[in-house]
């Protein structure tokens, strides 16, 4: 088993990547990760965490993707940490009274939520059956969320004797579907389908299973289209202004905007809209 204490993020050049732990596809200005462990319904490990929150922290420095999609293969998103590979060792960490082992890991993996959140390109999670534990937390700390009636979604820590406090949980979700809904799943562990996914919030979408990733990767293209400085910005001030009052918020997004408003797409939109055309964002 690896030692968890030493997992640094790698620089990554994404003109010829090519993941380990997970596979990678792009087209254009978007990119698409796939878990690729359908045979056990796509589990994390120690690498495909650390490889995946390396990935998210390096895409802070491209300038050519523009837009994540996340999916697993085989009609399933992902069911969380891999019992063999993660949980197992980890009892093991604990009969042994090692913290500081235990402390490590749960930092690397909280450090996944913190790339994705600050990463300036928007994730869309594809969410086909089962997505419980770590897997519902990738799908919560994406920005968009698009799944089926078939999906199963479950923070299921409780079940296996953790809080529900996992990963950033008790701050993402609760803004997500609310304070009461996130409660009951984060006591219970219980599963939401799909349609009750989409009623309370989860999902911004559904769709048929042989639909949900061509819809999601169109949905990438359109948003790729679209002022990436700009939406990077709306991002980042989502993610800020979580901790902030009312009058940090107007003050931030006035800094923001008018940042924004010194960007070339400010002006072709502009332009465009003087010409009866569509502008043509360049991320500028």
């Amino acid at each position: 088993m690896q030692t968890m204490d030493k997992f640094s993020p790698v620089g990554l050049d994404f003109d010829d990547f090519k993941p380990q732990h997970f596979s990678w596809s792009r087209q254009g200005n978007v990119a698409t990760i796939t878990l690729n462990r359908p045979e056990r319904k796509n589990p994390l490990t120690l690498q495909s965490y650390a490889e995946l929150r390396d990935t998210f922290r390096a895409l802070r420095y491209s300038k050519d993707i523009k837009v994540v999609v996340l999916t697993g293969s085989g009609n399933n998103f992902c069911s969380g940490g891999d019992v063999h590979e993660i949980i197992g060792p980890l009892v093991h960490m604990k009969q042994q009274d090692d913290m500081d082992g235990l402390l490590s890991f749960t930092r690397m993996t909280g450090d996944l939520v913190k790339e994705m959140r600050t990463c300036p390109q928007i994730i869309i999670s594809a969410v086909d059956g089962v997505c419980a534990g770590a897997g519902a937390i990738l799908a919560m700390a994406s920005d968009l969320r698009m799944g089926t009636p078939n999906s199963k979604t479950a923070f299921l820590f409780v079940r296996v004797g953790l809080a529900g406090a996992d990963m950033g949980a008790c701050n993402i979700l609760p803004r997500i579907v609310g304070s009461g809904r996130a409660a009951e799943l984060l006591f219970t562990g219980r599963s939401m389908d799909g349609i009750e996914a989409e009623r309370w919030g989860f999902f911004n979408r559904l769709c048929t299973p042989d639909e949900l990733l061509s819809e999601a990767q169109s949905m990438a293209q359109t948003l790729a289209k679209g002022p990436s400085f700009a939406n990077a910005m709306t991002k980042k001030c989502i993610h800020q202004e979580w901790s902030m009052g009312i009058d940090e918020a107007i003050e931030a997004e006035a800094q923001a905007q008018a940042i924004c408003m010194q960007t070339k797409d400010f002006e072709r939109a502009y332009q465009a809209f003087i010409v009866k055309e569509k502008p043509v964002f360049q991320g500028d």
